[in-house]
Parts: structure tokens; sequence; C-alpha cells
């Protein structure tokens, strides 16, 4: 019996209805110093995992099975027993080489597909290691991220709004602590959560006491002892009961399956016809001649359908992704590539994204004065300066000081020293407060004296934050509040100047504002606090803190908080631009910040203003989608109003990457077609809402995702376009030389009753030696062009548009013209009077047809630029293509390859023939792209438009 097992059937799984006490008593944990790290690696080992258990891994025989769950499949597998059922009908003399050969065939594709299948996966799987959900616990009276499965029973959470629950736990604290729970539940309004032990029987929704596993925190603050972990939560409990639904294919998915359904269809009507057509063209006089015709039938269905293209494009996605991973930027879900290459607007927060995330107070403004302070990052390293000069200036020293003081009271962040190097844990704003008050040293001193009785967290809604904080000596209690200053000076009363209040009336607020307005214009991110103190009446009521508690407040000053933009966001927006994707910033931060960034990086034009959440609140429909195609700055928003922004501007056709990080942005991030959380300010919450993780925090690195999202799309048309061009001469070489056997000279010749031009057996081999490497190593191709000089593609455009097919049929023509005229060269009779046998000379088509292929390889590089640009910059493309030419000299020059595949031997002067036959693609393709760029380069240039309108 598992421990987990054990301690449910132990009766101690009704945490609810027992005292927090019982429950750290019996995990041996105390709530203030949490597990030791080597008790906690004991009993992880103990207990194993903290997953719930996956589905049972599928065995590798039925792996292997499936790969031969095909219809193509199954017709080669025909090929077999009619092939096996001739050679027997005639004596069962020697080998039965088709049958043979197709068999191996048969087995390397299966072999292929697995390898490609197990890539694709272990790469999945990669992915999904690297978007695990962690938690913050307490272990030694050290905060630390963990990964949720490393959490055990006994370990102490600490929740925060924005944090995915980690695992079953009984709360021990919980201030104004609230949970969703409708993961588990279905209860769609957050639940409010308190430690207050229950009693009788409570239904799972009503346990105000506990936290479960996969549940969020969307509000307030809280301490809990974990106390189910893995299968003992009660996610882990329903898991059994949970059935596996197959997952939507995407669009890409669906045409490439629309597209092998069309060629089947096509080619086995191609097929029947040139089987009817060999049989009325030819004397079909034996059996062994029906199986050569049914033979090649069934092999030119194989050879021109890419049965391959989904474990292809899986593998291509696969390692695109894990390239992505690499950079930084983890797409959770491989078909959100897809999505990637088309976005045509990306919307970002400013705050670590387009900044550096450095917080630092640089400027403190107050009633007295100005002070300033000098130093960046987390080092409390700096002076301080009063009105720019090094002075005493008593009055505003004392309020910095007390602001500061407040600040890093009402505060949930953490500075710690480690190795001589200064890190924060928690938001990088509240820990600008803890740094700068170091710098005033009798600041932390003061701080000390206070202990928290309670608080009332910050909401994006509220943009407030209070702090109830109680004098460790005499009692006394004060409320502390930091937030936007606009909001905060509607709840104040009074005004701080040196260590007097004074009253605060309406021309007092506007100086207040105007020297708000001045810090953000200057680039400075405000934040106010103010404070309240409780006479001794209030003093008991003041212990059940509630919103109506902020007024009446004292406003002490404004906090100028710097966050610089980063060196390199300025060049992504640039090149965002120069891709046709419009670049928009929405923050929470005052318009004159965000305007003076946003010019900065060139996100904002000269005299464009910024729209705010509360003006976009009184916007119609109509009148937000005016808006939204011509304001690129947005701030002081609310939750809802990204909503708005989103909506409007799909409501357009963009396609839209917003950022995000907090648990209030997860419904945005849903709602966008490319939700991007960020990795380390991110929430868990808004991790699990988003379709991609940004592991640095950078925007830079979002437009660097989409490029390399446009080079894996173009990879896959490159691959696309090889294949179905391959497959296309395949099938024309055999439908032509039926058609114009007499003319090719290839009618009667060698004595054979059935004039085929090639091979069963040698159309097998060309599907495998030619397919699969090529079309995997195009799948890696580096870029070839400037992904980023044309404008998104959009979603309803085809992979494979009218332009494709038609280079598709003309190459393919090509092909089979050579392979044909190669065949007729070394043939007497037909166009040009050869003397070879029929066997030289059906290998001289043959190896025309491999090797035009492989020259068609670098064709498909790009449909616009020669083959010989960076024609050497894809060293896996070359490998596969030298292998496909060793393994083609094989299978003519080898004397036991030669009988499997009906080939012979030809000498240097033919060879050399079919190099220069096979090269007339190249040739012809070169000469099609050079006259697609004399087009391009004399017609006019496109007429500017709007901004939505332009990335049309």
């Amino acid at each position: 019996m598992s421990s987990t097992e054990d301690h449910r059937s132990a009766g101690h799984d009704s945490w609810h209805l027992r005292p927090a006490d019982d429950a750290l008593a019996f995990f041996g944990v105390e709530p203030a110093t949490g597990l030791d790290p080597q008790d906690a690696a004991l009993r992880l080992e103990a207990e194993g995992a903290n997953e719930v258990r996956p589905a049972p891994p599928v065995p590798v025989w039925r792996k292997v099975l499936a790969q031969f769950q095909d219809p193509l499949v199954y017709l080669l597998l025909g090929a077999i027993a009619i092939s096996a059922g001739a050679w027997m009908a005639e004596g069962s003399a020697g080998v039965p080489v088709d049958a043979v050969v197709i068999a191996a065939v048969l087995l390397l594709n299966a072999a292929l597909g697995l390898a490609q299948e197990t890539k694709a996966q272990n790469a999945a799987a990669a992915l999904r290691s690297m978007t695990a959900a962690t938690s913050l616990v307490l272990r030694k009276l050290e905060l630390k991220v963990v990964p949720a499965a490393d959490l055990v029973r006994g370990d102490i959470l600490v929740l925060s709004q924005g944090d995915s629950v980690g695992a079953d736990a009984r709360l021990i604290t919980a201030n104004a602590l609230r949970v969703s729970e409708a993961a588990l539940t279905g209860e769609s309004e957050p639940v409010t959560k308190e430690p207050r032990t229950l009693t009788g029987h409570v239904p799972l929704g009503d346990r105000r006491n506990m936290v479960y596993k996969g549940t969020a925190v969307v509000q307030g603050t809280g301490r809990a002892v974990v106390t189910g972990t893995a299968m003992g939560t009660e996610v882990g409990a329903i898991a059994g009961l949970l059935e596996r639904t197959e997952a939507e294919r995407t669009p890409l998915q669906k045409e490439i399956a629309a597209i092998s359904r069309m060629l089947g269809v096509a080619v086995i009507g191609i097929a029947v016809v040139v089987m009817a057509t060999i049989v009325l063209a030819s004397q079909v006089s034996s059996l062994d001649d029906l199986v050569t015709v049914l033979l090649l039938g069934v092999s030119l269905a194989v050879a021109a359908v890419p049965e391959g293209l989904p474990a292809i494009l899986s593998v291509v996605l696969a390692v695109g992704v894990q390239h992505m991973a690499r950079r930084n930027a983890i797409v959770k879900e491989l078909h959100a590539v897809e999505t990637l290459g088309s976005a045509s607007v990306i919307a970002s927060d400013k705050t670590g994204t387009l900044t550096r995330n450095e917080m630092t107070i640089r400027r403190i403004t107050t009633a007295s004065g100005h002070v300033g302070l000098t130093g960046t990052g987390y080092r409390p390293d700096g002076n301080v300066s009063v009105n720019g000069r090094e002075a005493e200036h008593l009055a505003a020293l004392y309020e910095a000081g007390l602001l500061l003081a407040g600040g890093s009271f009402a505060n949930d962040a953490q500075l710690k020293e480690c190795d001589g190097q200064w890190r924060i844990q928690g938001d990088p704003t509240e820990a600008a407060f803890l740094v700068a008050a170091r710098k005033m040293k009798s600041v932390s001193e003061h701080v000390r004296e206070y202990e928290r009785q309670g608080e009332l967290p910050f909401t994006s809604e509220r943009k407030l934050m209070s702090a109830l904080a109680r004098h460790r000596q005499s009692g006394a209690l004060s409320l502390v509040t930091k937030g936007a200053p606009d909001v905060l000076l509607h709840r104040c009363t009074g005004l701080q100047i040196g260590k007097k209040v004074i009253p605060l009336d309406a021309a007092g607020k506007a100086r207040i504002l105007a020297g708000v307005e001045a810090l953000s214009a200057e680039g400075f991110r405000t934040l106010g606090v103010a404070y309240r103190r409780f006479t001794e009446e209030d003093r008991q009521e003041a212990e059940l803190l509630d919103e109506m508690d902020e007024n009446t407040l004292v406003y002490v000053g404004t906090a100028g908080i710097m966050d610089p933009p980063r060196e390199e966001a300025a060049a992504a927006v640039a090149e965002a631009r120069q891709a046709g994707i419009r670049v928009m910033m929405i923050t929470g931060d005052h318009p004159g910040t965000a305007l003076r960034i946003a010019n900065d990086l060139g996100i904002a034009g000269p005299g464009e203003k910024a729209a705010t959440g509360a003006e976009l609140d009184d916007l119609d429909e109509a009148q937000l989608r005016l808006v939204t195609a011509s304001t690129s700055v947005y701030a002081r928003v609310a939750p809802h109003n990204k909503l708005q922004i989103i909506d409007a501007l799909q409501a357009e056709g963009n396609i839209v990457a917003m950022t995000g990080d907090g648990v209030n942005d997860a419904p945005a991030l849903k709602s966008a077609d490319i939700g991007i959380a960020m990795g380390i300010t991110g929430t868990e919450v808004t991790k699990e809402s988003a379709r991609m993780i940004l592991a640095d925090d950078n925007f830079a690195t979002i437009v660097s995702a989409v490029r390399q999202g446009r080079v894996i799309f173009a990879n896959i048309e490159k691959f696309l376009r090889y294949l179905l061009t391959s497959n296309m001469g395949e099938v024309l070489t055999v439908f032509l030389g039926v058609v114009f056997a007499s003319a090719i000279g290839l009618g009667g010749a060698g004595g054979e009753a059935v004039a085929v031009p090639l091979l069963a057996t040698q159309i097998l081999w060309i599907n495998l030696v030619t397919d699969a490497g090529p079309a995997l190593a195009m799948g890696v191709d580096p870029e070839i062009g400037d992904v980023m000089a044309r404008p998104p593609r959009r979603t309803t455009d085809r992979i494979i548009g009218l332009r494709m097919w038609s280079s598709i049929v003309s190459i393919g023509l090509v092909m089979a013209a050579a392979s044909l005229l190669s065949i007729d060269l070394f043939l007497p009779g037909g166009l040009v009077e050869g003397n070879e046998s029929l066997d030289v000379a059906r290998t001289a088509g043959f190896t025309t047809l491999v090797y035009a292929q492989l020259f068609n390889a670098f064709n498909s590089r790009s449909e616009t630029f020669s083959a010989f640009h960076r024609l050497f910059a894809n060293k896996w493309l070359w490998a596969a293509v030298l292998l496909a030419v060793a393994l083609q000299i094989a299978v003519v020059e080898m004397p036991f390859l030669q009988e499997a595949f009906g080939t012979a031997s030809m000498d240097a002067s033919q060879w050399g023939a079919c190099v220069a036959m096979a090269s007339a693609v190249l040739w012809f393709d070169e000469a099609r792209k050079a006259g697609c760029r004399l087009i391009r380069r004399h017609q006019p240039a496109a007429p500017a438009a709007g901004p939505t309108k332009a990335l049309r």
C-alpha cells in the first residue's frame, strides 16, 4: 500500500473537518519554518512524484503495427500477395524477387515512420517538461520555487494571486484569499477561502479551508500545508474516470489530409487508366504479364501519394519548436506555429517585456520637494539628494523616508543577497521599495518596529494594496496603502508636510497630479503612498479590514520608478513593422509613461495619443474598431479592456498575439490567437492559459519567434512542393511512357509483351530513396530569403495555391520528359536512334528520374530564389542527396541489387548522360524563377494603406 493510500485509509483525508494544527502535527512540520530540504527529498523518494498517473504507454509492438494500418500499405501487401501467388503458380523456382523487394521496402518505410513518430513524441515530451508548473514553498525558513511535481505532503505552500495550486492542502492562514475551482467543481465564481475548521458533511465545493490541485488563486494570499499529492488528490481521484478525447486536427493537418485524399483518388484513377491502357496497347497473354501490370498499377498508386506527409510534418514542427525553445520561446502546442507565422498584430505589455524590468526608484516627489536616489538594479547602493543637491532638507527627507517605509511594509516581495548577487522574490515594483529603503538606512529599522496584522491585496481593478500595521511596543494600528496616484488621491483627505498633516483640498490634489504628470512625461512609472492611523475607538473594528477602511488617508508622496527600455526592443519593433506586423502597447501604467516608452521604441508616432481604459468603456463597437485601427498605445487598462481591444482587432481580420503576466490577463490570453505568458514574472495561471511562454520576458523574443514560425511554415511549403513535384514526375513518367511507348521505341522492346518505362520495384525504390531524407532535411532548412520582408500569411490562404500547383505540374512534366527521353536515347527506334538493351535504357530512365528529383530538392528550397542562393547552407540536405546518389549507384552497379530491381550496369558516358538529362529540371526552374523575378521587378508598388488595412 502506498503512503498516499495509507493516509486515506487511516481516515486522514477529511482534513477540512480537522484543525490545521492536526495536519501540521500529523505531517511533522512547523508552519514558520517548513520542511527541511533533505526531509522533503526523502518524502519525495518514498511517495513518488506529485503527478496524476498518466495513461499507460503504448507498447512498441502496437506502434509498429500502427505503421501498417494504412490503405496504401494494404495495396503493397496486396502487391506482395499477387507477386508471391504468381511465383508459386509458376513452380516456385528461385526467389520471388518482386515480393521480397516490396516487403523490404514496406519494412523500411515502417521503420522510418516509427523513428519519425518517436522523435516527434520525444520532442513534445521535452516541451511539456519546459512548461511544467511550479509552486512557492517554505523550506527551512527559505521561500523556494520548486516544480509542482516535487511537492510532498507536509510542504508549506505559499499562495498568492496568480498561482496555480500544486497539491491538495489545508489552509493555515488566508488574507482575502479567493480561489477559482471551476476546473474541479464547475463553480464559475471564485470561492472565498478561510482557515477555520468545518463540521458535518461538507460537499467538495464548500470546503473553504482547503485548496486543491489544479485550481487557481485569483486574489489574496495564504499559506497551507500539503495533505495530498499525485493520485491522493481530488484531481487524482477522478483522473481514472476521464475519457481521453482525440485532439482536434489543425487547419494545416486538415489541408494536408485533404490533399492526400485528393491525390489518392486521382492517382488510383490514373493507375486504373494506366493498367487499362497497357492491357489494351500490349499483348497481355500470360499470368506473368498480368502480374506485371497489376504490380505497376499498385506501385504507381503507392508512390504517387505522399503517405509520409503527416509523420514528416510532425517531426518538422517538433524540431522547429524545440529550436524556438532554445531561443527562449516555448511554444506549448506544435500547431501554434501555424498561427505564429500569420500574426498581424502584437499587443505587448510594457513592464519587463519592452523594458528591462529592473525597477528602480530614482525620484520621490513630496510636498516639501524632490528627493533623488542614484544606483540601478537591485543592489542597494546609491546616494540620496534633495532637489538635486547634496544637502539635508529635513522635511523632504522625512517625507521620503515615510514613503519608503510605507511602500516597504505594504509589500510582498523579498530582497536577498546570495554569493554577492542581489536577487528578488516577488513583484519587481515592490522590490524597488525594499532596495530604496536600504539606501536610507533608518527606514529599514523603522519598518522592523511594525508587524503586519492583515492586508487588502492588490488587484488590477482596484489598483491599490493595503496592509494593517501594528506597532510592536505600543500596539498602535495604522493602515498603509500604496497604488496608482490618481486612484489613491480620491481616498485621501490629508497631506504630509514634514512631521505635520494638513488638510488636502482640490488645489493640493491638482498640484500632486501635476507632479505625477511631470514624472510620467519623463518616463517614470508612478506609485503613491498614503496612510491612516486608527484611534483607540476604532482599533477593534480595524482588525476586520475591508475596503471601506481605505479612506480619510494622508497622502505622503509619489515614487518615480524608472524601468528603461530594453536595448534590443527598438530593433525588434522595427523588424516587426517591416514584416507588416503592427506593434501595440497595452499597459496599466500612466498614459504619459506609456507614451514616452512607446515613442522611444518607435511604437507610437509623433503626436500620437494614448487611449485609456476609461475612454474605451465609453465607446460602442463601431467606435472601438476605429480607435483600435489607429491607436497603438493603451494605458490604465483593466482586464476587460484587453478583451475589448482583442475582439475589435479580430473583428477586422487581424491575427492577434498578446502578452500577459497577471492572473487577470488569462482571459485575454485565451481569447487572443496567440496568448504569450511571461516565463519570469508570469503567474502559473497565465502560463497555463497561454499558447506560448517567453522564458526571458523579452519582446525581441516574440519577434524572433514570429520569424522562426515563418521559417518553419516556409519549410513546410518547401517539402510539400518537393514531395508533390517528385510524385507528379513519377506518375507522369509511367503514364506518358505507356501512352507514347511506340514513339520512344519502348513498344515491344526487348521482346516484352508489356512495355513499361519503369518496373514496380523501381518505383518503390524511388519513393524510398528520394522522399523521406530530402523532405526531412528541407524541414530544417535555414532561412533562404528574408521571411520578415513580406506581409503576414492570412489563415484563409491555401498552403498549396494555384501558383504552386502550376509549378508542381510543369516540373513534373519536365521530369517525365527527361526520364522518357533518356530511355529513348538508349533504345533503338523512337525519336533518337540508340543501340542499348531495354534493361540499360530502363535503368537510364530510372536513374534520370531519381537524379531529377534530387536536383529538384534544391529547386524546392524557394519559389523565387535561385537554387544556387545559399547553396551549401543546409548540410543535412547535402547529406540526404549524397546518400541517395550513392544508393542509386549501388542499385545500378551491384549484382544482387540489379537482380532485385531489374537494373543493368552503365558506363561513365551513360551516367553522364543521365545526370545531364536530369539537370534539365534545374535549368527549367531557374528560367521560370528568373522570369518571376523580372515580372515582380517591373510591377508597380502597392499604395500605402492605413495601419490595419496595410496588413491585408
